[in-house]
């Protein structure tokens, strides 16, 4: 069985979407002093890889405790569209000719590169573009993932592939690093921290075979 982390390492200072806070991760107590090694860490919910719960752009939904585990685990299409600049639309989703039935779809982009050294910050990401996101909810997807800090476009004003997709109770996993990863089907395993009421829970995504 072959199995890849396809989440991004978390470390002091690491880049954060742009405005996020700061990461900081610092030694609370030592070996030398107290006998333990204990850190404290100082980072936004949405840091690194990371589960969007709808209750991030819509108001009264669930929080990241609340969602279904069930959706952060099973069959998983990785959908190639690195020859997308800008926004993935829906005639790009059919032209990757994803199974019907799929429940679990991640967009693999030209993003997953930047990873590969991990750069600062960038605005002229791969994103799902609005149609992309009906496209999605139309077909029943319950779970969408990205290879960048977010599924929307960086300043695209009022934020509709986010509320289109959290609207229709389908989480969002972002921050994946696919750069490893071939385009088809795959299991995953990608459970977020149960964060009572979160708007986002980290996580520690994975993909195999069997």
């Amino acid at each position: 069985m072959k199995i890849v982390d396809v989440s991004v390492p978390l470390r002091d200072a690491m880049m954060v979407y742009r405005g996020n806070p700061a990461v900081r991760i610092r030694p609370a107590m030592t070996l030398a002093k107290d006998g333990v090694s204990l850190s404290e860490l100082c980072l936004g919910s949405h840091t690194g890889t990371h589960v969007d719960a709808p209750s991030h752009f819509i108001k009264g939904a669930k929080g990241i405790d609340q969602v279904d585990v069930q959706r952060f685990i099973g069959p998983a299409w990785v959908a190639d569209l690195r020859r997308v600049k800008g926004g993935v639309t829906a005639d790009d989703l059919k032209e990757t000719q994803i199974p019907p039935g799929s429940r679990r779809v991640l967009l693999r982009t030209s993003n997953s590169r930047w990873w590969h050294p991990a750069r600062a910050f960038r605005r002229d990401f791969v994103y799902l573009a609005p149609d992309g996101a009906d496209w999605m909810v139309e077909r029943g997807i319950e779970l969408v993932g990205i290879d960048y800090l977010s599924i929307e476009g960086y300043g695209v004003p009022g934020a509709p592939t986010h509320k289109r997709l959290l609207g229709a109770g389908v989480p969002i996993l972002e921050g994946l690093d696919l750069f490893n990863v071939r385009p088809g089907r795959w299991q995953m395993a990608a459970l977020p921290l149960r964060l009572v009421n979160g708007d986002a829970g980290l996580t520690r995504a994975v993909l195999w075979t069997r």
